[in-house]
This record gives C-alpha cells, structure tokens and sequence, in this order.
C-alpha cells in the first residue's frame, strides 16, 4: 500500500520467557520475526526492526535496524524511532506491530489504512498494533519529552487513533509474553490456525 511503512517492535525484555530474544524465538519451526515480516513486508513500502543490543543478530533478515528514540521509555519509543525513520524516507505513515503478535491478519495493513488507527479484538485495544501518521512524529516526541507515564493509550487518544474491529474466533494480536502462552501458540498452530505464510 503505497505510502505505508513498517516498524516491528522488538525492544522488550521478555523477562517472562526467561530474558530470551523474542524476535528470533521460534513458533512452528519459525521465527517470530520470520511470521512478522510475512505478515507485512508484502503489503508495504519497507519495514525496519526496533530492538536494542547488537543490531548483527538479526542481519540474516536484511532489515535496518533501529536504536530506541528515547531509551528507557517503553515501546512508544520504539514507535517514535520507526516515525523518525518512516519520515526520512517520505512515508505517509507507520505501521506499528509487536514481533510476538504471530497471528495478525494479513489484511491488516488494508483494514487499518488511512491512518490513525488501532486494531481491536472484542472491543480491546491492542494499542500497538496502529497505523500511524508520520505528521505524528513531533507530537509524539514532545510527549515523550515530557514528565509522567507514557501509555501507548494516550499517544493513540492524542493522534485521534479510531478503533477497527476485527472479527475472529481466537484473538489475532494474541501476544506471546510467557512460556504458557508459547505453548497456546504452538497448540493453535497445531490446530490449523491460519498464519501468514513466508513470502517466496
């Protein structure tokens, strides 16, 4: 879709599965970040990696790969970095999606578009999977810049992000946070669940 980009968040701990890489964990005999770009390499202008720590890791994928904007703010940071990038190429706007969201649709980009938008299951919020205006940026760093808590929710409140429904049985922006939820994740991979599939 012309004038979209995309930025797979991948900065986080992952404390709950043990401090592992979760981009490079594997569901399915892939990587989750191997399912991420399936879901939206295909369907964009490009696609960067937000994740910290040595950036060689993950050159096998081909990907830039990008430092948090402002380290120690959570995974708005990251969004805030993928902006950046995303305005430097002349992009429109910033898809937003977590690597360990291995179930997203692959019309995600399609219903989210035009920007500013947000993905719901049942009426949640899954505030990081988004389409983000790059006319944001400036926005969004000066929140950052700013004292007190900086919730995924209130950047979507502040940008004028409306909420798309997806309809489904089983949660698409299921996340994998804890070695239980791997296991869920396998269980409905086994169940046939249908995943993206690697583009050729």
């Amino acid at each position: 879709m012309s004038g979209i980009v995309a930025v797979i968040l991948a900065g986080g701990q992952a404390r709950r599965l043990g401090g592992v890489d979760k981009a490079l964990l594997s569901l399915g005999g892939r990587t989750l970040l191997a399912r991420a770009l399936a879901c939206v390499a295909p369907r964009v202008d490009g696609v960067a990696l937000s994740a910290n720590g040595a950036p060689a890791r993950f050159a096998p994928y081909g990907l830039t790969v990008l430092q948090d904007a402002q380290p120690g703010l959570g995974p708005l940071s990251g969004v805030l970095a993928g902006l950046v990038w995303a305005r430097a190429r002349g992009a429109a706007a910033l898809l937003s999606l977590p690597v360990d969201t291995p179930f997203a649709p692959p019309d995600l980009v399609m219903r989210l578009a035009p920007a500013p938008a947000v993905a719901c299951w049942q009426g949640r919020q899954h505030h990081l999977v988004a389409l983000w205006p790059v006319s944001f940026t400036a926005s969004l760093a000066g929140m950052l810049a700013a004292d007190g808590k900086h919730r995924v929710s209130d950047a979507l409140a502040l940008c004028g992000a409306r909420a798309v429904e997806f309809d489904a049985a089983d949660d698409p922006f299921l996340n994998i946070n804890t070695p239980d939820e791997l296991r869920r994740a396998e269980d409905r991979l086994r169940a046939g669940d249908c995943l993206p599939r690697q583009p050729a």
